[in-house]
């Protein structure tokens, strides 16, 4: 009679349930995911594949070696146009510091990846779609400036919805700034690897992120500039199923690989051992 009670009494759910949720479902096939072990195997579907979106300060775990990361990112993001849509984007700032515990939508450091010296720039989706403002585009171009000064390789993970419009202007200018801080990585031959991730869009894409001296890409990302219906209206042509995924950018030209997010540091780390004028190669790391 006990137990028969037990499994009748009304469980609490909504903002009164004490139990976290211990299960989450695939995106792409619906597969019911044990999230301790989700987690685990770097937020990718075990039964079809997909990678789904991934928080920045684990995509710093998973790449940068055990204890070598130290933050160089922090800059606070200003309203200098007292810009108002639907609510003060100063409100919106604050909401999404809050949300992510993050200033903007980037998280870098210094740290070591596999052995070799780095500058580590991990854009993060889940603070205004990883739109690219002026703190954005200043922390990435002090990023390879760094990197340049220090001898160090660069890598940057793109996921973003591109430039941010609550800075209008300002926000495009971080495209030729970025660019242009490429420059000091070049002149000194160290090596600049983009890792494009689902989504990387808009400014970003048509900026920093295809520049790099190695382009991977992670399966199934979307990746492109405009989206569909932009690009149909203005070209008008139709346009090919999955043309602005990573596995057709690859077939024609865009990424230089597409990588499973559980091999990525491996193939990473075997780039930037090639590509580093400092570090010997050492093949099959």
């Amino acid at each position: 009679m006990a137990l028969d009670r037990l499994f009748r009494r009304k469980r609490p759910s909504g903002e009164n349930r004490d139990v976290p949720e211990l299960w989450t479902k695939c995106e792409a096939c619906g597969t019911g995911l044990y999230k301790k072990e989700f987690r685990e195997n770097l937020y990718v579907c075990p039964k079809c594949g997909h990678h789904h979106r991934m928080p920045a300060s684990e995509r710093v775990e998973m790449l940068a070696d055990a204890g070598t990361f130290r933050e160089i990112t922090g800059l606070r993001p200003q309203d200098p146009l007292g810009f108002v849509d639907t609510k003060p984007y100063a409100e919106r700032l604050r909401a999404y510091q809050e949300e992510t515990g993050r200033r903007d939508a980037i998280l870098g450091g210094i740290c070591a990846i596999g052995g070799v010296p780095a500058v580590l720039m991990v854009m993060d989706y889940a603070f205004a779609g990883g739109s690219m403002g002026s703190v954005v585009g200043e922390e990435i171009a002090r990023g390879a400036e760094r990197a340049a000064e220090e001898g160090r390789a660069l890598v940057i993970v793109a996921a973003s919805g591109g430039a941010r419009m609550q800075e209008a202007a300002l926000s495009l200018m971080q495209m030729a700034k970025t660019v242009m801080s490429l420059d000091h990585l070049w002149e000194k031959r160290l090596p600049y690897v983009s890792v494009l991730t689902d989504p990387t869009t808009g400014g970003v894409t048509a900026s920093f992120a295809a520049l790099a001296d190695v382009i991977l890409a992670e399966p199934g990302a979307l990746i492109g500039f405009a989206g569909p219906r932009v690009i149909r209206q203005t070209i008008r042509q139709e346009l090919p199923e999955g043309f602005q995924r990573s596995e057709f950018l690859l077939k024609h030209g865009m990424v230089d690989r597409v990588t499973d997010r559980r091999r990525l540091k491996a193939e990473l780390v075997q780039a930037l051992r090639h590509l580093h004028p400092g570090v010997p190669y050492a093949p099959g790391v």
